[in-house]
């Protein structure tokens, strides 16, 4: 089977669609305060993020235009192999020695904000790739999904942007950056749907 350029972002648009779905999903179960199973989302998020900086990266190398789009996809994957990485691999460990030793909180709790840090950072970059296919697609006369995705990209670049310069712990709560990330990624895969059939 060839990857050609529009299998490519096919495939890259089904990846960001079910990212959407496995973090409101998390986010969803977490609020309810229902058990998480952290162990399958995380890993099966390690795994499409993987694919995506690979998919992504092709694209980046396949497309005529908006390389920048393709660039802010790739590199946000890439964070996000890393930040779920920390997740699963430190904030256990961590927590078991900080609740062993108090003494030791303190650097438990800046792995979360390491991993809350990369997590932002990827989510501005996702909404900058909303952002470029979101102008894309008024261009191209999707006028309703080009408006609704350019205006949820700059509230996810925004409210991330926030986070990252005021931290968690600043007057706007994690979940709107989180929350508009995701629905960035949602609308992002949309719009990459949307100009890959009109090509």
């Amino acid at each position: 089977m060839e990857f050609d350029f529009k299998r490519t972002v096919q495939i890259s648009a089904c990846l960001l669609m079910v990212l959407a779905v496995t973090q409101a999903l998390y986010t969803a179960l977490y609020v309810a305060q229902l058990p998480v199973p952290r162990q399958l989302l995380w890993g099966l998020e390690t795994v499409l993020f993987t694919m995506l900086a690979a998919l992504a990266g092709a694209a980046l190398v396949q497309a005529k235009t908006f390389h920048l789009g393709w660039s802010a996809i790739a590199f946000s994957a890439v964070l996000n192999v890393v930040q779920v990485s920390i997740g699963l691999a430190l904030f256990g460990p961590f927590r078991e020695v900080a609740a062993q030793l108090e003494t030791f909180a303190p650097a438990a709790e800046s792995i979360v904000a390491v991993s809350f840090l990369i997590y932002y950072a990827a989510k501005v970059l996702l909404g900058f790739a909303a952002l470029v296919f979101g102008m894309a697609a008024l261009k191209e006369g999707s006028s309703g999904l080009g408006r609704l995705t350019v205006g949820v990209a700059v509230l996810a670049m925004v409210a991330n942007t926030i986070l990252i310069m005021f931290g968690r712990e600043g007057f706007l709560p994690s979940p709107v950056a989180g929350g508009s990330g995701v629905l960035a990624t949602f609308f992002l895969s949309l719009c990459l749907l949307t100009l890959n059939r009109q090509a």
